[in-house]
């Protein structure tokens, strides 16, 4: 059974096209409906689709790859967030995509397995107390890009809000804190160093 909350939450952060503005107007009683968030949570996602819906598409494209191709501290691939030696990286993208194929997920798209959207999808297919504690393995991340579209007003802020409400443990700040200090900026040219993240018991990791 999915956990449909999930699987609202990995749309919303997934590249925009038409079928996601379309199904905008469907995403308030898809979440009141299942009651797994706060009505505060879920009352910002209302407005997040009140922001993007009547917006041009292409404009929401152009302000999503703005927004999260360009800086690593709102990128959307978890190794990012992480530091590390680059040569695990692509060890723990297998290790990732095999736990994915245990838990009986198969990835269609391109997209690396430590794509956020791509990683709650999966937990959608999950129990709710498995999936909020995998969640909680990955929360100071999701807190690192909370605080930045939080700094900036950014609408995609109510995703990750959200997010960090499921998880099965709170964010410490202090750690946060420390991510941002140590935090490198963005070198698109160059291979970036990351350290693996366990989920589940295996060395999985995420990023781009």
């Amino acid at each position: 059974m999915m956990i449909k909350t999930y699987k609202v939450l990995s749309l919303l952060l997934s590249y925009p096209n038409e079928e996601l503005q379309q199904f905008l107007p469907q995403v308030e009683n898809a979440l009141r409906e299942e009651a797994l968030l706060q009505g505060d949570k879920i009352d910002g996602l209302i407005e997040f689709c009140r922001r993007f819906g009547p917006l041009d598409l292409m404009s929401w494209q152009e302000e999503y790859v703005q927004l999260f191709d360009y800086s690593r501290s709102v990128s959307l691939h978890i190794f990012e967030h992480i530091k590390g030696d680059s040569r695990d990286r692509g060890q723990a993208m297998v290790n990732l995509m095999e736990f994915y194929k245990e838990s009986g997920m198969h990835l269609t798209t391109k997209e690396l397995p430590d794509y956020i959207p791509a990683f709650l999808e999966f937990l959608s297919t999950l129990p709710p107390a498995k999936a909020a504690e995998l969640l909680g393995e990955t929360v100071h991340i999701m807190d690192r890009i909370n605080e930045a579209l939080s700094e900036s007003g950014n609408s995609y802020r109510y995703i990750f809000q959200a997010i960090i409400s499921l998880s099965a443990k709170e964010p410490d700040k202090a750690v946060t804190r420390e991510m941002i200090k140590n935090e490198k900026p963005l070198d698109l040219d160059a291979e970036y160093e990351e350290e693996p993240v366990t989920f589940g018991g295996g060395a999985c990791n995420t990023d781009r």
